[in-house]
């Protein structure tokens, strides 16, 4: 059992995305349309494009605008020019954050992400100095509430398709996945009928770090909150733990 509340941190992330809805919508649509230049219109055959349309149902994107994105971005393929960038940085408490973004202007993202790092209390600093702190992993999460199976018998389930590591937390179950075995794992539990409250690729700390002045957290929540509402980033990771 973990000391970590993961769906607690996905309903939070879930009440933000439903307050910009449309600012998410179209951030996906970015990734769809990199995704589709990339490798192709049909998710059988790209598995990038596979895990936006996960990541998609998983923040309730209709199936008919996911389809319509990917028809856009296939007719559109040539004038697609969003580059995938990342920073990385330290936060109030020497905390860990990790930045992926897409973007048309990296002049302009990088400039952005800097000021966020600054107003926020922290230092961005140079490639690789936190990305060994996380490992690149497929996290999918189920909230016990909406699900029928026993912890048991979910855990078979996910171990079964392909699942690394399976964990209960007091409101919800989190499997674990190697990336490449991400979109067999989900598409067996959603063949299944189970509902997942996120299922994504993601970055998960290999340890955390505890915050507990009161001053380094308010800047560390604003550190967050100014680069998750840059149109121009897609996910923040941190190794954060408020106390």
């Amino acid at each position: 059992m973990s000391g970590h509340s993961k769906f607690a941190n996905i309903k939070h992330k879930k009440e933000k995305n439903d307050a910009a809805k449309g600012k998410i919508f179209t951030i996906i649509g970015r990734e769809i349309a990199v995704a589709v230049k990339e490798g192709g219109p049909d998710p059988n055959n790209n598995f990038k494009l596979a895990q936006v349309v996960a990541k998609a149902k998983a923040n309730n994107m209709p199936n008919e605008t996911i389809e319509r994105g990917i028809k856009k971005a296939a007719g559109d393929a040539d004038n697609v020019n969003y580059e995938f960038c990342t920073y990385e940085g330290y936060g109030p408490s020497g905390t860990a954050i990790f930045v992926n973004a897409l973007t048309d202007n990296k002049n302009r993202t990088a400039a952005n992400v800097r000021s966020a790092f600054s107003k926020g209390g922290g230092n961005l600093g140079t490639p690789g100095c936190v990305a060994f702190m996380f490992d690149e992993k497929g996290q999918i999460l189920v909230d016990k509430e909406n699900c029928d199976l026993s912890a048991d018998d979910l855990m078979m389930q996910a171990l079964d398709a392909g699942a690394e590591d399976f964990n209960e937390e007091d409101d919800s179950f989190e499997i674990i996945t190697a990336p490449e075995s991400f979109e067999d794992v989900r598409k067996s539990l959603e063949d299944a009928g189970i509902e997942m409250a996120s299922a994504e690729v993601t970055r998960l700390p290999q340890n955390y770090v505890e915050i507990t002045d009161e001053t380094d957290i308010t800047k560390f929540n604003r550190l967050i909150d100014l680069l998750e509402d840059d149109d121009d980033v897609q996910a923040v990771y941190h190794n954060a733990e408020i106390g």
